[in-house]
């Protein structure tokens, strides 16, 4: 089971024009917003990634509101976060090991992103519906590749009950929000 006090949200790249273009973009945009809002309320961290945002543009502006409470961005020209010196100092200083991945695309940069975590050993949990490629079927032999390599799959609904545990409180009312 997933422990709150071990998690930290990684979202890769959801940047500029292509963002626009993943497939189920506005869905995808959807997921990722109130699965940022939902983590937040149990404290965990989010590290977020852009790739060569002086090229491919700043994180989708719906997203940026939400994250830029948080921390700032992580600039990476690698494919690979882990390969960013300022995301592998910032994530290494958190001291926590399970990693709740999400972004795009599935199959490139989220892909090398999972490998080095695991690699790395860290426990990546992949939430399949804040994740997106352009292609629906690079999308999905993405998933599958970070599987065979060991990486966990849920969903926003699934992750946000398992972080709940209880169907009581206040912090389940508002979990109620971002599910219905």
């Amino acid at each position: 089971m997933l422990n709150p006090q071990e998690c930290v949200l990684v979202v890769v790249d959801v940047q500029g024009k292509l963002a626009q273009v993943m497939d189920s973009s506005a869905e995808l945009h959807q997921t990722l917003l109130n699965l940022i809002k939902g983590t937040a309320l149990f404290d965990i961290p989010t590290l977020w990634l852009e790739q060569l945002p002086d090229k491919l543009g700043q994180t989708s502006p719906l997203l940026y509101q939400e994250l830029i409470k948080q921390s700032s961005p992580i600039a990476k020209q690698h494919f690979s976060g882990w390969q960013a010196e300022q995301f592998k100092d910032q994530l290494t200083a958190l001291n926590r090991t399970q990693i709740l991945l999400v972004g795009i695309e599935s199959h490139v940069c989220v892909y090398q992103t999972c490998s080095d975590l695991l690699e790395n050993d860290f426990d990546v949990h992949l939430i399949v519906d804040a994740i997106s490629s352009r292609t629906a079927a690079n999308k999905q032999l993405g998933i599958e590749m970070m599987q065979h390599k060991g990486a966990q799959i849920s969903n926003m609904e699934s992750l946000l009950f398992e972080l709940q545990h209880e169907a009581v409180g206040e912090r389940f009312k508002a979990l109620l929000k971002f599910i219905k």
